[in-house]
């Protein structure tokens, strides 16, 4: 073996540990998230907004076909099958010590509860009942007349937002001061599996898919700028994105906050809620915005694919239990549950 291969299996061997010991020692994950993951991910954001398009996605793709062109090369010239594996095994483990260093390892910081001392509310149907006491009027009252807004308005309301919101609900400060959001590269690949925006971990850069809906674009561009500060819990990301939303001064960003969450709360209630009581809340919200609900339900389910989206599903849900998201794809809907939490919070200040 030559000294530079040495040098180099050594230093992937010693990076390898180094994630492995932050996912394992207690308050290391901590430490990362608070303190090394905003130097790592300014340098790596500021390269990225160079560029007009998604870089992430672009990386993403060129390793695949890579692996894809390294392994035909390797058969074609019939290279040693086990040195092939070897060399394979060595890029992905180069692309996994990536991974968690540049934001990877935030999947080990400390929970919502911890960072912001909000104590934890038992989800029972009372407690479901008295937050949608608070939202429904609120959900009803947002309703804008149009759903247009300025995208210039959107990145200075959510920097302005995120700013004041970060110190008391344990985020990570926003570094940047106009974080630019791409475009997916693969917009109608995304749309047929249902993914509406993502996080490109390897150069710190968030993306909203191209077919996304003006109701739906504000909610899903402070989620993803969630991702970008650090948070990885896709529920902790959505309760972000409506502390930011809701608190815009523009209706439709407003808006579109609080209807972020609707299937969701829906969704629990039909679960919790005796079927008169179901009726009772449907009703209670304004038939414009069930309308709207309904609209755009039917408007992704004609570009979703059933078995590519199953796939996907299948492979995020084992992604996200991978890294200590014990509930998968679950993890959405536990949003509502960390709004009552902080609704009791405030209610007992």
């Amino acid at each position: 073996m030559k000294r530079k291969e040495k040098i180099r299996l050594a230093t992937l061997a010693t990076l390898l540990l180094l994630v492995w010991a932050v996912q394992i020692i207690p308050g290391w994950g901590e430490f990362y998230a608070r303190s090394v993951y905003p130097v790592i991910s300014y340098p790596l954001a500021s390269f990225a907004s160079i560029f007009p398009f998604a870089i992430g996605d672009l990386f993403i793709f060129l390793c695949i076909l890579s692996l894809i062109a390294y392994l035909i090369y390797a058969i074609c010239k019939k290279k040693n099958w086990k040195r092939t594996v070897l060399h394979i095994i060595e890029f992905l483990a180069w692309i996994y010590v990536w991974f968690y260093i540049a934001w990877g390892l935030n999947y080990s910081q400390n929970s919502f509860y911890q960072r912001t001392q909000i104590p934890y509310s038992t989800y029972t149907p009372e407690n479901f009942q008295l937050f949608l006491n608070d939202y429904i009027p609120k959900l009803n009252e947002s309703y804008p007349q149009t759903m247009t807004f300025d995208q210039e308005t959107l990145l200075e309301e959510t920097v302005k937002n995120y700013l004041q919101i970060s110190d008391s609900l344990g985020i990570n400060r926003l570094l940047l001061k106009s974080p630019r959001v791409k475009t997916m590269l693969f917009t109608p690949i995304s749309s047929m599996v249902g993914v509406s925006g993502s996080m490109a971990p390897f150069f710190c850069e968030f993306t909203v898919n191209g077919d996304v809906l003006p109701s739906q674009y504000p909610a899903t561009y402070t989620h993803e700028l969630a991702h970008l500060l650090g948070i990885t819990n896709e529920a902790e990301a959505s309760f972000y994105a409506y502390q930011v939303c809701t608190r815009s001064h523009t209706p439709a960003i407003r808006f579109s906050g609080y209807f972020s969450i609707l299937n969701h709360v829906l969704n629990n209630a039909y679960r919790l809620l005796s079927e008169e009581e179901f009726e009772t809340l449907q009703t209670s919200i304004r038939p414009e915005i069930i309308e709207l609900a309904c609209t755009n339900h039917t408007y992704w389910a004609e570009k979703y694919n059933p078995l590519i989206g199953s796939i996907q599903d299948w492979i995020y849900d084992l992604y996200l239990k991978g890294n200590k998201i014990e509930s998968g794809r679950k993890n959405y809907s536990e949003v509502i549950g960390l709004l009552i939490s902080y609704q009791n919070r405030n209610k007992q200040e």
